[in-house]
């Protein structure tokens, strides 16, 4: 249970916090007319393509005592990132950021431009514009980005692995605590967290597929 709840807690932390970077950042990938924001988007999907012990393995150099980040952070706070529950959440940050961010650019890019148009010329500001109009009809963009995000973060092994190894109760998630009970013929208890990945799973993919088809909604679209 401790390896369930720890990883609901990093899981929950990164989907918050990848909703306030990916709502700014999609918006200026689909509003942006930039030639070189391919660049960005580039960046933004890296992740999906690298092996996870490829990025892992970066970014343990990086958080180590020998690395940048790690020596800002040790002269900072006393110690350095790798193997803590703050390097894990900033790894699991940069590996689920496409989850979140496509989504959102999807989303941003499906409003119409006729009604940005409109409300400009009507004397509305950007962030009036942005907040009454273009992140509203974003929200089915918003629920897939959170609820993909925490999914995608849930369920990660290589990444959380090389960064944060597998310490009890700081950075042992429940996808390594699965693997240390099958190397442990322990297949019983490897069973119960499976099962209850898959149905977190089976419950994160259906939340998207009625918030996309809007089964919430008191009418049915027309």
């Amino acid at each position: 249970m401790e390896a369930l709840w720890l990883s609901f807690r990093l899981a929950a932390s990164v989907a918050a916090l990848l909703l306030l970077i990916s709502v700014p950042l999609a918006y200026w990938i689909a509003r942006s007319t930039w030639r070189g924001k391919f660049l960005i988007e580039t960046i933004v999907a890296l992740p999906l393509v690298l092996p996870p012990t490829v990025l892992g393995f970066y970014l343990l150099v990086a958080m180590g005592a020998n690395g940048l980040l790690g020596k800002l952070w040790f002269a900072w706070f006393g110690h350095t990132l790798a193997f803590t529950f703050t390097g894990l959440l900033l790894a699991s940050l940069l590996y689920s950021l496409p989850f979140s961010v496509q989504p959102l650019v999807t989303a941003f890019e499906a409003v119409d431009t006729r009604l940005l148009d409109a409300a400009a010329t009507l004397g509305a500001g950007r962030w009036r514009i942005f907040r009454e109009i273009s992140l509203p009809l974003a929200v089915p963009g918003l629920v897939t980005a959170l609820v993909l995000s925490f999914a995608h973060t849930l369920g990660e092994f290589g990444v959380v692995l090389m960064v944060g190894g597998n310490i009890p109760g700081v950075t042992r998630t429940v996808s390594i605590a699965i693997y240390d009970q099958v190397q442990s013929l322990e297949y019983a208890d490897a069973n119960r967290m499976a099962l209850a990945l898959l149905f977190i799973s089976f419950a994160v993919l259906a939340t998207i597929f009625a918030v996309n088809r809007r089964v919430w909604a008191f009418w049915p679209s027309r």
